[in-house]
This record gives structure tokens, C-alpha cells and sequence, in this order.
């Protein structure tokens, strides 16, 4: 994940409404860009538990507030490596479908979070990058929801060289499920279709499509989170960071 300028949140940090059984959470800490802090993970995840265990809910959708729909870690009040994986693997085990809508920038964290949704949709304007490397760190417990479905090979370029991307090329790679200039118009036919099926065939289904997904978190998370652990503690990344919010480039850089 990579660490955005420290920017402390008050309030309520997601916003939620509902609308003919569909569940919007939004990332509502937009003076961070809705950094992943742990007040946020932990907020987050209690909303996903509520729409868990409701019945009246058939759907969520996940969105944001501002023009960043997440931009990474944040430094003052980072989650805990195990919360966020469990807030990845809640996402993705969660027995209703989760739709991620975004009109924005995506970086690191915020890109395990659109992986581990069911169906992720985005306007043409949003970017998006694996920033990681840059600071001497890597993509590890993300990579938990992004190997299983997004394309290797492309995951191969982005992973190493932190390039932006736009969104067509993040449909292409299967980041995205959709993209286009109305982001509510993609997802209007996903969301009809949620609303005319039934709460146990989308649960059922949604334990067949997860399976695989679900498997690597089971295999591997307890690795990629000691690995995620080790890097943001060593010499490098402790450069990559302070050089980030002295907005400078860190002394590798050739």
C-alpha cells in the first residue's frame, strides 16, 4: 500500500444509504484521498457485517466521496497487516454481491479492495497504479484477490514499474469489469440485474465464483502479511516514505 501526506479524519468515515435493497458504503475521508487507515478498515468492516446479517439487503456497493476513491496507506493511523486482510477476504466472502463504483483515482491498497469486489465498474476519467515499488515496498497482501483474477502479464508490468494506467487498460487486464464515461450507466443493468434475482441463488453463486479466490487467502495470507510486515519496516521503505512526503525522489532513483 503506499503511504499518503497524514491527514486526520473526524466523523464517521463511511457513508451509507440505501435504495430498493442495495447497500452504497462510501469511502467518505476525502481531505486523505480515503486513505486506509485503521479507523476506516475497521468502519468499513463493521458496515460489511451489518449488510451481512440483513436481509433486506440483496447488494452493496462500495464508492467514494471526493475525487480519490483510495489512494493507499495511510502513515498516521495505518491498519494492522491482519485487518486489512480480513477486510479483503470479508469482501470476498461476503454471501451478497459487492459492486465497486468509482469516479476517481485508484493506487496500492485501493486496488486490493476493487479486486476483491464482485463487480467493479469505473468512469474513463479514473487512473490507477501499483505505486508500491516506488517506495520499497511491495503489493503483497493485495495480491491475495489481484493474482487469482487479474491477467498475469500485465499484473507483471504494473507490479514492477508503478506506471499509471487508465481505464479501458484496466478493463482489458481485468481489474475492471467495465469502464465508461457514465459510471452510474454501466452499472445500471448490473444493479437491475441484482435486484431481480434471488438472495439464495446470489449467495450460492457468488460461494462458486469465490472458491478459487477464497483458496489463496486460506494458502497464503499468513505469508504475505509477514512479508508486507518485514518490507514496511526495513531500510528502503523508510526512505521511500520520508522521501514521499518530502516530495522528493528517494536516493535509488537513477
Amino acid at each position: 500500500m503506499t503511504p499518503v501526506t497524514p491527514v486526520t479524519p473526524t466523523g464517521p468515515l463511511i457513508g451509507r444509504t440505501r435504495a430498493r435493497g442495495v447497500e452504497t458504503l462510501s469511502l467518505d475521508s476525502p481531505a486523505a484521498r480515503n486513505a486506509l487507515s485503521a479507523a476506516l478498515v475497521g468502519q468499513l468492516a463493521g458496515a460489511l457485517a451489518d449488510c451481512a446479517e440483513d436481509t433486506d439487503v440483496r447488494a452493496v456497493v462500495l464508492t467514494h466521496t471526493g475525487g480519490t476513491f483510495c489512494a493507499g496507506a495511510d502513515l498516521r493511523d495505518p491498519p494492522a497487516p491482519d485487518a486489512f486482510v480480513e477486510l479483503l477476504r470479508q469482501l470476498v466472502a461476503l454471501p451478497k454481491p459487492v459492486v465497486a463504483r468509482v469516479a476517481g483515482h485508484v493506487r496500492a491498497g485501493g486496488l486490493g479492495l476493487l479486486a476483491a469486489c464482485d463487480v467493479t465498474a469505473a468512469s474513463t476519467a479514473s487512473t490507477f497504479a501499483f505505486t508500491e515499488v516506488r517506495i520499497g515496498v511491495a503489493p503483497a497482501v493485495i495480491s491475495l484477490p489481484l493474482l487469482p483474477r487479474t491477467d498475469p502479464r500485465a499484473l507483471s508490468r504494473y507490479y514492477l514499474t508503478g506506471e499509471r494506467f487508465d481505464a479501458p487498460e484496466a478493463a482489458r487486464i481485468g481489474l475492471l469489469t467495465a469502464a465508461g464515461d457514465d459510471v452510474d450507466a454501466v452499472l445500471a443493468p448490473v444493479l437491475d440485474g441484482l435486484r431481480r434475482s434471488a438472495p439464495q441463488g446470489l449467495a450460492e453463486t457468488k460461494r462458486l465464483l469465490t472458491a478459487r479466490v477464497l483458496e489463496a487467502f486460506d494458502r497464503d495470507a499468513a505469508d504475505l502479511t509477514a512479508l508486507s510486515a518485514r518490507l514496511f519496516s526495513a531500510p528502503q521503505a523508510r526512505e521511500g516514505m520520508t522521501a514521499f512526503l518530502e516530495r522528493r525522489d528517494p536516493a535509488w532513483v537513477l
